[in-house]
Protein backbone atom coordinates (compact mmCIF):
# COMPACT_ATOMS: atom_id res chain seq x y z
CA UNK A 1 0.00 0.00 0.00
CA UNK A 2 0.88 3.50 -1.21
CA UNK A 3 0.32 7.07 -1.43
CA UNK A 4 0.72 7.06 -5.26
CA UNK A 5 1.04 3.19 -6.07
CA UNK A 6 -1.71 0.93 -4.55
CA UNK A 7 -3.34 3.26 -2.26
CA UNK A 8 -5.95 2.13 0.43
CA UNK A 9 -9.83 3.50 0.33
CA UNK A 10 -9.75 5.60 3.18
CA UNK A 11 -10.68 8.47 1.07
CA UNK A 12 -14.08 6.80 -0.52
CA UNK A 13 -14.57 5.39 2.95
CA UNK A 14 -14.89 8.81 4.36
CA UNK A 15 -17.00 10.03 1.88
CA UNK A 16 -19.87 7.09 2.60
CA UNK A 17 -19.83 7.82 6.02
CA UNK A 18 -20.78 11.32 5.45
CA UNK A 19 -24.89 11.37 6.69
CA UNK A 20 -25.65 12.44 2.93
CA UNK A 21 -24.30 9.99 0.01
CA UNK A 22 -26.05 9.14 -2.99
CA UNK A 23 -24.74 5.95 -4.41
CA UNK A 24 -22.86 6.36 -7.24
CA UNK A 25 -20.91 2.81 -7.62
CA UNK A 26 -23.23 1.35 -10.41
CA UNK A 27 -20.60 4.03 -12.63
CA UNK A 28 -17.97 1.12 -11.95
CA UNK A 29 -20.41 -1.56 -13.93
CA UNK A 30 -19.92 1.22 -16.65
CA UNK A 31 -15.89 1.43 -16.68
CA UNK A 32 -15.84 -2.51 -16.57
CA UNK A 33 -17.70 -2.93 -19.41
CA UNK A 34 -14.51 -1.11 -21.33
CA UNK A 35 -11.93 -1.98 -19.18
CA UNK A 36 -8.75 -3.42 -21.52
CA UNK A 37 -10.79 -2.90 -24.81
CA UNK A 38 -9.52 0.17 -27.56
CA UNK A 39 -12.07 2.71 -24.97
CA UNK A 40 -9.84 2.01 -22.13
CA UNK A 41 -8.77 5.81 -22.32
CA UNK A 42 -11.11 8.02 -20.57
CA UNK A 43 -11.47 11.33 -19.74
CA UNK A 44 -14.25 13.29 -17.86
CA UNK A 45 -14.46 16.61 -17.69
CA UNK A 46 -16.76 18.47 -15.58
CA UNK A 47 -17.42 21.73 -13.62
CA UNK A 48 -16.31 21.90 -10.07
CA UNK A 49 -17.99 20.72 -7.10
CA UNK A 50 -19.08 17.90 -9.76
CA UNK A 51 -17.77 14.92 -7.75
CA UNK A 52 -14.88 14.58 -10.20
CA UNK A 53 -12.07 13.84 -7.14
CA UNK A 54 -14.60 11.42 -5.21
CA UNK A 55 -15.63 9.01 -8.67
CA UNK A 56 -11.68 8.79 -8.83
CA UNK A 57 -11.58 7.59 -5.17
CA UNK A 58 -14.18 5.70 -5.71
CA UNK A 59 -12.44 3.68 -8.47
CA UNK A 60 -9.23 3.36 -6.62
CA UNK A 61 -10.75 1.80 -3.73
CA UNK A 62 -12.24 -0.64 -5.81
CA UNK A 63 -9.49 -1.61 -8.37
CA UNK A 64 -6.53 -0.78 -5.89
CA UNK A 65 -4.38 -3.79 -4.45
CA UNK A 66 -3.51 -1.74 -1.68
CA UNK A 67 -6.80 -2.70 0.38
CA UNK A 68 -9.86 -4.60 1.03
CA UNK A 69 -12.49 -3.26 -0.15
CA UNK A 70 -15.27 -6.13 -0.44
CA UNK A 71 -16.72 -5.54 2.74
CA UNK A 72 -16.94 -1.24 1.92
CA UNK A 73 -18.51 -2.17 -1.18
CA UNK A 74 -21.05 -4.85 -0.72
CA UNK A 75 -23.48 -2.31 0.97
CA UNK A 76 -23.90 -0.61 -2.05
CA UNK A 77 -25.60 -1.24 -5.56
CA UNK A 78 -21.90 -2.49 -7.05
CA UNK A 79 -21.96 -5.06 -4.83
CA UNK A 80 -25.52 -6.76 -5.97
CA UNK A 81 -23.99 -6.34 -9.50
CA UNK A 82 -22.79 -9.28 -11.16
CA UNK A 83 -19.56 -7.46 -12.95
CA UNK A 84 -18.65 -6.92 -9.05
CA UNK A 85 -16.26 -9.95 -9.11
CA UNK A 86 -14.61 -9.07 -11.77
CA UNK A 87 -11.97 -6.29 -11.05
CA UNK A 88 -12.17 -6.03 -7.40
CA UNK A 89 -8.88 -5.10 -5.97
CA UNK A 90 -7.10 -7.10 -8.66
CA UNK A 91 -5.20 -3.98 -10.09
CA UNK A 92 -2.44 -1.86 -9.57
CA UNK A 93 -3.67 1.82 -9.33
CA UNK A 94 -1.40 4.61 -9.80
CA UNK A 95 -3.75 7.28 -8.37
CA UNK A 96 -2.21 10.99 -8.66
CA UNK A 97 -3.89 14.34 -7.80
CA UNK A 98 -2.26 16.86 -9.93
CA UNK A 99 -3.85 19.83 -8.19
CA UNK A 100 -2.18 18.34 -4.77
CA UNK A 101 1.03 17.95 -6.78
CA UNK A 102 1.36 21.39 -8.25
CA UNK A 103 0.34 23.30 -5.44
CA UNK A 104 2.80 21.70 -2.56
CA UNK A 105 5.72 21.51 -4.79
CA UNK A 106 7.85 24.25 -3.64
CA UNK A 107 10.29 24.32 -6.75
CA UNK A 108 7.55 24.11 -9.55
CA UNK A 109 9.98 23.08 -12.62
CA UNK A 110 11.14 20.07 -10.44
CA UNK A 111 7.27 19.23 -10.42
CA UNK A 112 7.71 16.13 -12.83
CA UNK A 113 10.41 15.04 -11.90
CA UNK A 114 9.67 14.97 -8.32
CA UNK A 115 7.05 13.28 -8.71
CA UNK A 116 8.32 10.54 -10.70
CA UNK A 117 10.78 10.10 -8.25
CA UNK A 118 8.31 9.41 -5.22
CA UNK A 119 5.93 7.42 -7.39
CA UNK A 120 9.42 5.15 -8.35
CA UNK A 121 10.13 4.37 -4.91
CA UNK A 122 7.22 3.16 -4.23
CA UNK A 123 7.68 0.79 -6.64
CA UNK A 124 10.72 -0.15 -5.14
CA UNK A 125 8.95 -0.99 -1.75
CA UNK A 126 6.13 -3.13 -3.62
CA UNK A 127 8.24 -4.66 -6.13
CA UNK A 128 11.99 -5.00 -4.26
CA UNK A 129 13.11 -8.16 -6.81
CA UNK A 130 12.45 -5.81 -9.91
CA UNK A 131 15.66 -3.50 -10.64
CA UNK A 132 14.89 0.34 -11.04
CA UNK A 133 17.35 2.74 -11.92
CA UNK A 134 18.13 5.82 -10.15
CA UNK A 135 15.96 8.34 -12.32
CA UNK A 136 13.62 5.51 -13.74
CA UNK A 137 10.77 7.17 -15.28
CA UNK A 138 7.26 5.74 -14.21
CA UNK A 139 6.10 4.51 -17.83
CA UNK A 140 9.37 2.64 -17.37
CA UNK A 141 8.47 1.31 -14.22
CA UNK A 142 5.35 -0.28 -15.11
CA UNK A 143 6.59 -1.39 -18.41
CA UNK A 144 9.07 -3.63 -15.86
CA UNK A 145 6.35 -4.77 -13.53
CA UNK A 146 4.35 -5.61 -16.55
CA UNK A 147 7.30 -7.49 -18.51
CA UNK A 148 8.71 -9.36 -15.29
CA UNK A 149 5.56 -10.26 -13.34
CA UNK A 150 2.92 -9.68 -15.64
CA UNK A 151 1.00 -6.97 -13.31
CA UNK A 152 -1.55 -4.41 -15.05
CA UNK A 153 -2.15 -1.14 -14.09
CA UNK A 154 -4.72 1.29 -13.51
CA UNK A 155 -3.40 5.00 -13.67
CA UNK A 156 -6.45 7.78 -12.56
CA UNK A 157 -5.00 11.48 -12.48
CA UNK A 158 -7.67 14.14 -11.13
CA UNK A 159 -7.40 17.50 -12.10
CA UNK A 160 -4.94 16.53 -15.01
CA UNK A 161 -5.52 20.04 -16.92
CA UNK A 162 -4.35 21.93 -13.95
CA UNK A 163 -0.50 22.72 -15.55
CA UNK A 164 -2.67 24.19 -18.58
CA UNK A 165 -4.81 26.35 -16.19
CA UNK A 166 -1.68 27.46 -14.79
CA UNK A 167 0.71 29.55 -15.71
CA UNK A 168 3.34 27.50 -15.53
CA UNK A 169 6.98 27.74 -17.23
CA UNK A 170 7.12 26.36 -20.88
CA UNK A 171 9.64 23.83 -19.09
CA UNK A 172 7.32 22.35 -16.98
CA UNK A 173 4.36 22.24 -19.57
CA UNK A 174 6.58 20.51 -22.11
CA UNK A 175 7.82 18.17 -19.46
CA UNK A 176 4.52 17.64 -18.39
CA UNK A 177 3.48 16.72 -21.85
CA UNK A 178 6.55 14.57 -22.42
CA UNK A 179 5.24 12.63 -19.09
CA UNK A 180 1.38 12.06 -20.36
CA UNK A 181 2.87 10.91 -23.90
CA UNK A 182 5.42 8.31 -22.13
CA UNK A 183 2.27 7.36 -19.91
CA UNK A 184 -0.73 7.05 -22.97
CA UNK A 185 1.08 7.08 -26.58
CA UNK A 186 3.36 3.90 -26.07
CA UNK A 187 2.19 1.11 -27.93
CA UNK A 188 4.74 -1.25 -25.81
CA UNK A 189 3.35 0.46 -22.31
CA UNK A 190 -0.76 -0.27 -23.91
CA UNK A 191 -0.94 -4.31 -22.75
CA UNK A 192 0.14 -2.76 -19.24
CA UNK A 193 -2.46 -0.35 -18.72
CA UNK A 194 -6.04 -1.83 -18.28
CA UNK A 195 -7.50 1.58 -17.77
CA UNK A 196 -6.55 5.24 -18.05
CA UNK A 197 -8.79 7.59 -15.55
CA UNK A 198 -8.06 11.31 -16.07
CA UNK A 199 -10.10 14.22 -14.91
CA UNK A 200 -10.56 17.67 -15.33
CA UNK A 201 -12.63 21.06 -15.83
CA UNK A 202 -11.90 21.53 -19.49
CA UNK A 203 -11.96 18.32 -22.17
CA UNK A 204 -8.80 17.32 -23.46
CA UNK A 205 -6.82 20.83 -25.16
CA UNK A 206 -6.94 21.00 -28.56
CA UNK A 207 -3.37 22.13 -29.47
CA UNK A 208 -0.24 20.14 -28.46
CA UNK A 209 -2.04 18.61 -25.06
CA UNK A 210 -4.54 16.94 -27.61
CA UNK A 211 -1.79 15.08 -29.83
CA UNK A 212 -0.61 13.35 -26.42
CA UNK A 213 -4.26 11.98 -25.64
CA UNK A 214 -6.51 12.10 -28.68
CA UNK A 215 -6.26 7.96 -28.36
CA UNK A 216 -8.97 9.26 -24.77
CA UNK A 217 -12.49 8.83 -25.05
CA UNK A 218 -14.01 12.14 -23.80
CA UNK A 219 -17.24 12.55 -21.33
CA UNK A 220 -17.63 15.81 -21.17
CA UNK A 221 -20.70 17.96 -19.84
CA UNK A 222 -21.25 18.73 -23.35
CA UNK A 223 -21.97 14.63 -23.93
CA UNK A 224 -21.67 12.79 -20.66
CA UNK A 225 -22.50 9.86 -23.12
CA UNK A 226 -22.88 6.39 -21.04
CA UNK A 227 -21.70 8.15 -17.98
CA UNK A 228 -24.41 10.56 -17.39
CA UNK A 229 -26.21 9.84 -14.85
CA UNK A 230 -23.14 9.69 -12.65
CA UNK A 231 -22.23 13.08 -13.39
CA UNK A 232 -23.74 15.38 -10.40
CA UNK A 233 -26.93 13.82 -8.65
CA UNK A 234 -30.39 13.34 -11.07
CA UNK A 235 -33.63 14.38 -10.52
CA UNK A 236 -34.46 11.14 -8.88
CA UNK A 237 -31.69 11.21 -6.68
CA UNK A 238 -32.79 14.22 -5.52
CA UNK A 239 -36.47 13.42 -5.10
CA UNK A 240 -35.20 10.82 -2.54
CA UNK A 241 -32.89 12.84 -0.62
CA UNK A 242 -35.58 15.94 -0.50
CA UNK A 243 -37.99 13.10 1.11
CA UNK A 244 -36.12 11.68 3.54
CA UNK A 245 -34.88 15.14 5.03
CA UNK A 246 -38.39 16.99 4.40
CA UNK A 247 -36.71 19.41 2.21
CA UNK A 248 -38.88 20.79 -0.51
CA UNK A 249 -37.93 19.20 -3.95
CA UNK A 250 -39.21 21.75 -6.23
CA UNK A 251 -37.38 24.41 -4.17
CA UNK A 252 -34.52 22.32 -4.50
CA UNK A 253 -35.30 22.01 -8.09
CA UNK A 254 -35.53 25.84 -8.61
CA UNK A 255 -32.06 26.27 -6.90
CA UNK A 256 -29.99 23.59 -8.57
CA UNK A 257 -31.33 21.80 -11.35
CA UNK A 258 -31.00 22.58 -14.97
CA UNK A 259 -27.84 20.74 -16.33
CA UNK A 260 -29.73 17.80 -19.19
CA UNK A 261 -27.53 14.98 -19.98
CA UNK A 262 -29.00 12.19 -22.05
CA UNK A 263 -32.39 12.09 -20.62
CA UNK A 264 -31.28 13.53 -17.32
CA UNK A 265 -32.03 16.16 -15.31
CA UNK A 266 -28.91 16.88 -13.65
CA UNK A 267 -28.34 18.84 -10.00
CA UNK A 268 -25.07 20.08 -8.78
CA UNK A 269 -24.18 17.89 -6.00
CA UNK A 270 -22.19 19.90 -3.19
CA UNK A 271 -25.28 22.79 -3.38
CA UNK A 272 -27.45 20.02 -3.04
CA UNK A 273 -25.73 18.63 0.06
CA UNK A 274 -25.02 22.10 1.62
CA UNK A 275 -28.53 22.88 1.18
CA UNK A 276 -29.68 19.71 3.39
CA UNK A 277 -27.30 20.50 5.32
CA UNK A 278 -28.06 23.69 6.66
CA UNK A 279 -31.28 23.99 5.47
CA UNK A 280 -31.71 26.54 3.87
CA UNK A 281 -31.23 27.57 0.27
CA UNK A 282 -28.32 29.60 -0.72
CA UNK A 283 -25.82 30.42 -3.23
CA UNK A 284 -22.85 28.19 -2.45
CA UNK A 285 -21.31 28.58 -5.91
CA UNK A 286 -19.47 31.59 -4.78
CA UNK A 287 -17.61 29.17 -1.78
CA UNK A 288 -15.85 27.79 -4.63
CA UNK A 289 -15.53 29.99 -7.31
CA UNK A 290 -16.56 33.27 -8.17
CA UNK A 291 -18.17 35.50 -10.60
CA UNK A 292 -15.30 37.33 -11.66
CA UNK A 293 -15.08 34.15 -13.90
CA UNK A 294 -17.52 34.96 -15.92
CA UNK A 295 -17.34 38.95 -15.78
CA UNK A 296 -14.02 38.42 -17.38
CA UNK A 297 -15.17 36.83 -20.12
CA UNK A 298 -18.16 38.94 -20.99
CA UNK A 299 -15.71 41.78 -21.15
CA UNK A 300 -14.39 41.00 -24.04
CA UNK A 301 -17.97 41.86 -25.47
CA UNK A 302 -17.23 40.18 -29.08
CA UNK A 303 -19.63 40.63 -31.54
CA UNK A 304 -23.14 39.68 -30.09
CA UNK A 305 -21.76 38.44 -26.59
CA UNK A 306 -23.51 41.70 -24.80
CA UNK A 307 -26.82 40.72 -26.43
CA UNK A 308 -26.96 37.10 -25.66
CA UNK A 309 -25.93 37.53 -22.30
CA UNK A 310 -28.78 39.86 -22.00
CA UNK A 311 -31.13 37.31 -23.47
CA UNK A 312 -29.84 34.91 -21.02
CA UNK A 313 -30.37 36.52 -18.14
CA UNK A 314 -33.89 37.44 -19.43
CA UNK A 315 -34.90 33.50 -19.43
CA UNK A 316 -33.95 32.64 -23.04
CA UNK A 317 -32.06 30.03 -24.62
CA UNK A 318 -29.57 30.87 -27.38
CA UNK A 319 -27.60 29.78 -30.15
CA UNK A 320 -24.12 27.91 -30.09
CA UNK A 321 -21.44 26.76 -31.69
CA UNK A 322 -19.57 24.43 -29.19
CA UNK A 323 -17.15 23.48 -31.52
CA UNK A 324 -14.97 26.06 -32.45
CA UNK A 325 -13.64 26.43 -28.65
CA UNK A 326 -10.04 25.26 -28.70
CA UNK A 327 -10.73 23.97 -24.36
CA UNK A 328 -8.26 26.28 -23.49
CA UNK A 329 -8.04 29.13 -20.51
CA UNK A 330 -6.32 31.95 -23.28
CA UNK A 331 -7.64 31.70 -26.69
CA UNK A 332 -11.39 33.40 -27.20
CA UNK A 333 -11.59 34.33 -30.40
CA UNK A 334 -15.72 34.53 -30.07
CA UNK A 335 -18.46 34.43 -28.20
CA UNK A 336 -19.19 30.71 -29.22
CA UNK A 337 -15.39 30.25 -27.29
CA UNK A 338 -16.71 32.23 -24.27
CA UNK A 339 -20.02 30.71 -23.58
CA UNK A 340 -18.59 27.08 -24.27
CA UNK A 341 -15.87 28.07 -21.85
CA UNK A 342 -18.67 28.65 -19.76
CA UNK A 343 -20.38 25.60 -19.90
CA UNK A 344 -17.42 23.85 -19.17
CA UNK A 345 -17.36 25.44 -15.92
CA UNK A 346 -20.70 24.87 -15.08
CA UNK A 347 -22.10 28.46 -15.67
CA UNK A 348 -24.46 27.44 -18.30
CA UNK A 349 -26.52 24.30 -19.68
CA UNK A 350 -26.12 22.87 -22.93
CA UNK A 351 -28.86 21.21 -24.90
CA UNK A 352 -26.94 19.11 -27.50
CA UNK A 353 -30.58 18.01 -29.29
CA UNK A 354 -31.22 21.99 -30.17
CA UNK A 355 -28.02 23.29 -29.91
CA UNK A 356 -28.57 25.79 -27.44
CA UNK A 357 -27.24 27.43 -23.94
CA UNK A 358 -29.07 28.56 -21.03
CA UNK A 359 -28.28 29.79 -17.48
CA UNK A 360 -29.27 26.61 -15.56
CA UNK A 361 -31.14 27.91 -12.23
CA UNK A 362 -31.92 30.51 -9.57
CA UNK A 363 -28.32 29.48 -8.05
CA UNK A 364 -25.82 30.08 -11.46
CA UNK A 365 -28.37 33.06 -12.67
CA UNK A 366 -27.14 35.48 -9.23
CA UNK A 367 -23.56 34.84 -9.97
CA UNK A 368 -24.67 36.08 -13.40
CA UNK A 369 -25.88 39.12 -12.06
CA UNK A 370 -23.01 39.89 -9.77
CA UNK A 371 -21.21 39.79 -12.93
CA UNK A 372 -23.32 42.08 -14.93
CA UNK A 373 -23.06 44.71 -12.14
CA UNK A 374 -19.14 45.05 -12.35
CA UNK A 375 -18.64 45.20 -16.30
CA UNK A 376 -19.92 48.99 -17.59
CA UNK A 377 -21.36 47.68 -20.88
CA UNK A 378 -24.11 46.47 -18.58
CA UNK A 379 -25.16 48.67 -16.48
CA UNK A 380 -28.76 49.05 -18.02
CA UNK A 381 -28.76 45.54 -17.73
CA UNK A 382 -27.86 46.04 -13.78
CA UNK A 383 -30.20 48.90 -13.15
CA UNK A 384 -33.41 46.79 -14.40
CA UNK A 385 -32.42 43.78 -11.80
CA UNK A 386 -31.86 46.54 -9.36
CA UNK A 387 -35.10 47.98 -9.89
CA UNK A 388 -36.83 44.83 -10.27
CA UNK A 389 -37.88 44.39 -6.42
CA UNK A 390 -39.63 47.63 -6.18
CA UNK A 391 -41.35 47.11 -9.70
CA UNK A 392 -42.88 43.67 -8.18
CA UNK A 393 -43.88 45.78 -4.96
CA UNK A 394 -45.68 48.54 -7.22
CA UNK A 395 -47.22 45.99 -9.28
CA UNK A 396 -48.61 44.11 -6.28
CA UNK A 397 -50.14 47.61 -5.46
CA UNK A 398 -51.99 47.93 -9.00
CA UNK A 399 -49.54 50.75 -9.91
CA UNK A 400 -49.77 49.87 -13.77
CA UNK A 401 -47.34 52.94 -14.80
CA UNK A 402 -44.67 51.55 -13.50
CA UNK A 403 -44.83 48.14 -15.04
CA UNK A 404 -45.44 50.09 -18.20
CA UNK A 405 -42.30 52.83 -17.56
CA UNK A 406 -39.53 49.86 -16.92
CA UNK A 407 -41.08 47.58 -20.50
CA UNK A 408 -40.22 51.38 -21.90
CA UNK A 409 -37.05 50.43 -20.67
CA UNK A 410 -36.34 46.73 -20.70
CA UNK A 411 -37.71 46.07 -23.96
CA UNK A 412 -35.58 47.86 -26.05
CA UNK A 413 -32.90 46.60 -23.84
CA UNK A 414 -33.26 42.64 -24.87
CA UNK A 415 -34.36 43.23 -28.57
CA UNK A 416 -31.37 45.33 -29.49
CA UNK A 417 -30.76 44.47 -32.72
CA UNK A 418 -33.55 41.60 -32.97
CA UNK A 419 -36.78 43.25 -34.11
CA UNK A 420 -38.23 45.27 -31.30
CA UNK A 421 -41.95 43.98 -32.54
CA UNK A 422 -41.16 40.36 -31.81
CA UNK A 423 -43.28 39.02 -28.79
CA UNK A 424 -40.99 36.76 -27.81
CA UNK A 425 -38.84 39.68 -26.92
CA UNK A 426 -41.85 41.33 -25.53
CA UNK A 427 -42.03 38.23 -22.77
CA UNK A 428 -38.35 38.54 -22.29
CA UNK A 429 -38.71 41.91 -21.18
CA UNK A 430 -41.32 41.59 -18.75
CA UNK A 431 -38.96 38.62 -17.54
CA UNK A 432 -35.85 40.91 -17.09
CA UNK A 433 -37.86 43.64 -15.06
CA UNK A 434 -39.38 41.22 -12.73
CA UNK A 435 -36.81 39.10 -12.19
CA UNK A 436 -36.65 39.83 -8.58
CA UNK A 437 -40.33 37.85 -8.89
CA UNK A 438 -38.20 34.57 -9.11
CA UNK A 439 -37.75 34.68 -4.89
CA UNK A 440 -41.64 34.37 -5.00
CA UNK A 441 -42.96 33.23 -8.28
CA UNK A 442 -42.57 30.47 -10.51
CA UNK A 443 -42.66 31.91 -13.75
CA UNK A 444 -44.13 30.31 -16.60
CA UNK A 445 -44.90 31.63 -20.20
CA UNK A 446 -47.46 30.51 -22.45
CA UNK A 447 -49.20 28.50 -19.58
CA UNK A 448 -52.32 26.33 -21.06
CA UNK A 449 -55.25 27.50 -18.91
CA UNK A 450 -58.64 27.90 -19.17
CA UNK A 451 -59.48 28.05 -22.99
CA UNK A 452 -56.07 28.87 -24.25
CA UNK A 453 -52.65 29.68 -23.70
CA UNK A 454 -51.75 33.22 -21.10
CA UNK A 455 -48.76 34.59 -22.02
CA UNK A 456 -46.84 34.83 -18.86
CA UNK A 457 -48.59 32.92 -15.63
CA UNK A 458 -47.20 34.33 -12.18
CA UNK A 459 -47.48 31.37 -9.74
CA UNK A 460 -46.42 31.75 -6.38
CA UNK A 461 -44.23 29.59 -4.12
CA UNK A 462 -44.54 31.86 -0.76
CA UNK A 463 -47.40 32.70 1.19
CA UNK A 464 -50.04 35.43 1.20
CA UNK A 465 -49.30 36.96 -2.51
CA UNK A 466 -51.52 37.54 -5.32
CA UNK A 467 -50.99 35.11 -8.43
CA UNK A 468 -50.96 37.35 -11.70
CA UNK A 469 -51.83 36.69 -15.54
CA UNK A 470 -50.38 38.82 -17.54
CA UNK A 471 -51.80 39.18 -21.02
CA UNK A 472 -50.13 41.18 -23.78
CA UNK A 473 -51.26 43.22 -26.82
CA UNK A 474 -50.14 44.92 -29.71
CA UNK A 475 -51.57 48.11 -31.10
CA UNK A 476 -53.99 47.37 -29.17
CA UNK A 477 -55.86 48.74 -25.40
CA UNK A 478 -54.67 47.24 -21.89
CA UNK A 479 -58.79 46.87 -21.58
CA UNK A 480 -58.53 44.23 -24.79
CA UNK A 481 -56.14 42.45 -23.01
CA UNK A 482 -57.97 42.02 -19.71
CA UNK A 483 -61.19 40.95 -21.47
CA UNK A 484 -59.47 38.11 -23.39
CA UNK A 485 -58.09 36.99 -19.91
CA UNK A 486 -61.97 36.79 -18.31
CA UNK A 487 -63.36 35.43 -21.78
CA UNK A 488 -61.07 32.77 -22.07
CA UNK A 489 -60.95 32.05 -18.48
CA UNK A 490 -57.21 31.85 -18.09
CA UNK A 491 -57.93 31.97 -14.39
CA UNK A 492 -59.47 28.42 -14.22
CA UNK A 493 -56.38 26.56 -13.77
CA UNK A 494 -55.48 29.33 -10.76
CA UNK A 495 -59.10 28.87 -8.91
CA UNK A 496 -57.16 28.47 -5.48
CA UNK A 497 -56.00 31.95 -5.85
CA UNK A 498 -59.61 33.96 -6.32
CA UNK A 499 -59.69 36.80 -4.63
CA UNK A 500 -55.97 36.80 -4.10
CA UNK A 501 -55.53 36.76 -8.19
CA UNK A 502 -54.18 39.79 -10.04
CA UNK A 503 -54.83 40.46 -13.83
CA UNK A 504 -51.97 42.40 -16.05
CA UNK A 505 -53.24 43.85 -19.48
CA UNK A 506 -50.17 44.95 -21.01
CA UNK A 507 -50.25 47.10 -24.54
CA UNK A 508 -47.77 47.94 -26.56
CA UNK A 509 -47.54 50.66 -29.07
CA UNK A 510 -45.50 49.26 -32.08
CA UNK A 511 -44.93 52.75 -33.78
CA UNK A 512 -44.40 54.71 -30.39
CA UNK A 513 -42.45 51.82 -29.00
CA UNK A 514 -44.48 52.87 -25.65
CA UNK A 515 -46.11 50.42 -23.11
CA UNK A 516 -49.55 50.65 -21.25
CA UNK A 517 -50.57 48.56 -18.19
CA UNK A 518 -53.68 48.31 -16.58
CA UNK A 519 -54.03 45.96 -13.57
CA UNK A 520 -57.13 44.54 -12.05
CA UNK A 521 -57.64 42.00 -9.09
CA UNK A 522 -60.04 38.76 -9.56
CA UNK A 523 -62.64 38.70 -7.89
CA UNK A 524 -64.70 35.71 -8.41
CA UNK A 525 -68.16 35.94 -9.12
Amino acid sequence: MGIYLNPNNDNFKEITKRDIYVDKTMMIRAINSIMQTSNKYICVSRPRRFGKTFAGNMLSAYFSKGCDSRELFSHFKIGRDESFESNLNKLNVIKIDMNSEYQNERDKDKLLENMQDKIVNEFREQFPDIDFTQRESVGNSILKAYAQKNEKFVVIIDEYDVLVRENVSEKLFSEYLGFLNGLFKSDTLRPAISLAYITGILPVIRDRVQSKLNNFREYTILDAGKLAEFIGFTSGEVQELCEKYNVDFSEMKRWYDGYKQRGFEIYNPESVIMSIEDESFSSYWSKTSTYAVISDRIKQNFDGTKDDVIKMIAGESIDIDVFMYMNTMTEFISKDDIFTYLIHLGYLDYDREEKKCRIPNKEVLEEWQRAVSVVDEYKVTDKIIKASKELLSETLKGNGKAVAESLDMSHIHVTSNRSYNNEDALQSAIYLSFIYALNKYTIVKEMTTGKGFADVVFIPYVPNIPAMIIELKRNDSTESALNQIKEKKYFDSLAQYSGNLLFVGINYDENKKTHTCKIEQFIKE
